[in-house]
């Protein structure tokens, strides 16, 4: 070695360490420049793609100026062809006032009658508090089908605003009434039941109507159909003033649809005493809004087997009075937690939307089926 290599500098390096430390530095310094280069690059590449996209959009709008000057005769007419089309295939389930009010009509040929002798009983209970302007028109809906074998209570929360002058007027039609404090719409149906002992169920609020003929109609289809637990049908929106303002179509039952929503209109269910009785025998107390629904998954638990009938049964009143926004609030928490219950998991909007898409397509087709053999006066 020369004695220059063998020199140490200041920091105890000979000038050939010295000499490859500064070379890896020089190939580090190198490799850092061509990263931040490649970077620059991609950077570049990603500007460009963006450009050549709004250049794109750009190209486009303008050909659909273009297209929309010389088209326009054409297009307001055909969105005046589609805008009806939109409206008479969108799905009516879920919505609550879908025209301009107007007088109930009812189908003619409603059976209205049951063989004396024959007729299985039939009980009913009608949860009531402070509905004294409904609850006649309940009433009568039910009494004055004639059913010759009905069992029918009402339970009122202790009511403070006429409904006992209702009550003592239909007295010696009933077969019993109770006014008096309470724990809500639940307990009270759970206490009316108690008092009954048909072969047939139901609960009817005391703002929702049944319509002409339905108890003879429930009451043939389950002599017919000893295999059957519980029957529901079609529902009419009514007003305040009984005046018809919907239609839902049900489709053919689904045990599924179950597991992610609640189609099946209330006043129009029905079931026998015995899967009552094997799924539990009582309306969940703690529950406020998803009584019925959680009802309809303890049926299904305990074998259940359902029947939708190609009927409309009874009427749902909408009014102001129904539910407060705080009410709604504890009802979507209700549903999750049936939802929650069932499947294991909270699903998302998405996954329900998906889940209810094809049982709402089919009542799709139900309803616009029926409306056109209505204007055909086939129904």
């Amino acid at each position: 070695m020369t004695e220059t290599s063998k020199i140490m500098n200041s920091t105890g390096e000979t000038d050939v360490v010295r000499l490859a430390r500064l070379q890896q530095e020089l190939l580090d310094v190198n490799a850092q420049l061509e990263s931040k280069d490649r970077c620059i690059q991609l950077q570049r590449t990603i500007i460009q793609q963006q450009l050549d996209e709004l250049r794109l959009k750009q190209r486009l709008s303008e050909e659909m100026l273009v297209f929309f000057y010389f088209f326009r005769p054409f297009i307001f007419p055909l969105m005046w062809l589609v805008r009806p089309l939109y409206k008479a295939l969108r799905p009516r389930l879920g919505v609550l006032e879908q025209y301009p009010p107007q007088p109930l009509r009812l189908p003619s040929n409603f059976k209205r009658e049951f063989p004396p002798g024959a007729a299985p009983k039939i009980s009913i209970v009608t949860p009531s508090f402070n509905q004294s302007e409904y609850l006649e028109r309940t009433l009568e809906s039910v009494l004055a089908q004639h059913y010759p074998n009905l069992e029918y209570y009402v339970q009122d929360g202790g009511s403070t605003d006429g409904t006992l002058d209702v009550l003592q007027r239909y007295g010696n039609q009933l077969s019993g009434w109770v006014s008096g404090p309470d724990k809500g719409q639940s307990n009270a149906i759970n206490i009316g039941f108690a008092r009954t002992s048909g072969e047939i169920m139901a609960w009817l609020n005391s703002d929702d109507i049944l319509l002409p003929g339905t108890l003879a109609l429930v009451a043939d289809f389950f002599s017919r159909h000893p295999e059957v637990d519980v029957i529901y049908g079609h529902r009419i929106l009514i007003n305040p003033d009984g005046m018809e303002i919907g239609r839902w179509m049900l489709p053919e039952h689904d045990d599924d649809i179950l597991s992610w929503a609640d189609f099946v209109p209330q006043e129009t269910m029905f079931w026998r005493r015995r899967i009552w009785e094997k799924a539990g025998g009582k309306i969940d107390e703690s529950l406020d809004f998803a009584i019925d629904w959680d009802l309809l998954l303890r049926f299904r638990e305990a074998g259940a087997h359902f029947s939708r009938l190609n009927l409309f049964l009874g009427g749902f009143r909408i009014h102001s009075t129904q539910k407060t926004s705080a009410e709604k609030s504890t009802g979507f928490q209700e549903m999750s937690q049936m939802r929650e219950r069932t499947l294991g998991r909270l699903p998302s909007k998405r996954e329900i939307t998906r889940a209810v898409y094809p049982y709402l397509l089919r009542h799709v087709l139900i309803d616009v089926g029926w409306r056109i053999r209505s204007m055909l006066g086939l129904t």
